[in-house]
């Protein structure tokens, strides 16, 4: 929905806590491993109800990006954003030595377990994306990242100018294009109007800049690709279906579907739906 609104408009307990200015990671369940990391200006809290799913029997790595939702930027209060919060992820995996995890990313979450993948394949055994781009200049009319990065910074600088009155403005517009559902809505909302706008602007200029397409080859863990489609965006899921396709194309080992009746939180929007893709992919 992601594509579909554009087109249309430390862990808990201790020492690897002490790695990382860039996220914070709470562990939740025993079990296999399963790293989630929510999307641009959201909070960890997108994942409460998966994680009540699967607490039971898996061990869960909630991953925080410092600065979204109400948290403390701390290193994040400066300079790139999603390269170093990756660094941190990679960081945090090798020390606690988790073992094979399976990765589910939403929006940004899903930008970063590619890249994971990518540059750090033994950290991935498996990755769920999360309505997410391989290159999400494409929803700028942009072919590269050089056609974008004009566009990108010009809207990192506008976002960091303006008064936060203006920014929670703006976010109140925008999400209402991403959440269908009115309780989600409200959730995201108070997320990203409470995220450090700095942090947010970076992130996304980072996001818009950030080109993985060709290196989508190298990604041979098996990977699960959920995105929605609602009608009444005036697409037509044929269109969408080809949209997806076309971004994703060079990926080798991939599993495509579709959520209907959902806009970009399909967690909120179609939870039984989404829960239902979960438990299929961790099987």
């Amino acid at each position: 929905m992601f594509l579909i609104a554009v087109l249309a408009w430390q862990v808990s307990t201790g020492a690897a806590d002490l790695l990382s200015e860039r996220i914070t990671v709470t562990v939740r369940g025993q079990g296999p491993d399963v790293v989630l990391i929510p999307g641009l200006a959201t909070s960890a809290a997108v994942w409460d109800a998966t994680t009540r799913q699967l607490e039971a029997q898996h061990r869960l790595h909630i991953v925080q990006i410092d600065g979204f939702g109400g948290t403390p930027a701390r290193a994040n209060a400066q300079g790139p954003v999603i390269q170093p919060a990756l660094d941190a992820l990679d960081a945090y995996i090798k020390t606690n030595k988790l073992n094979a995890p399976k990765l589910i990313g939403h929006s940004l979450g899903g930008l970063m377990g590619m890249m994971l993948a990518v540059q750090h394949p033994e950290d991935v055994s498996k990755l769920m994306i999360v309505d997410s781009l391989p290159f999400f200049g494409v929803l700028m009319g942009a072919n590269d990242v050089a056609a974008v990065a004009p566009q990108a910074a010009a809207m990192r600088d506008s976002i960091i100018a303006e008064s936060q009155e203006v920014y929670a403005q703006g976010e109140e517009a925008y999400l209402r294009s991403l959440v269908k559902s009115p309780e989600g809505l409200k959730l995201v909302t108070r997320w990203a109007v409470a995220s450090d706008k700095s942090v947010v602007a970076r992130a996304t200029y980072d996001d818009l800049t950030t080109d993985l397409r060709a290196k989508l080859p190298k990604i041979k863990t098996p990977v699960t690709m959920l995105y929605p489609w609602d009608a009444s965006t005036g697409l037509s899921q044929a269109a969408v279906d080809e949209q997806y396709r076309q971004n994703f194309a060079a990926l080798p080992d991939k599993t495509m579907v579709c959520i209907d009746n959902s806009f970009h939180f399909i967690m909120f929007d179609q939870p039984d739906a989404f829960a239902k893709q979960v438990d299929a992919f961790l099987k």
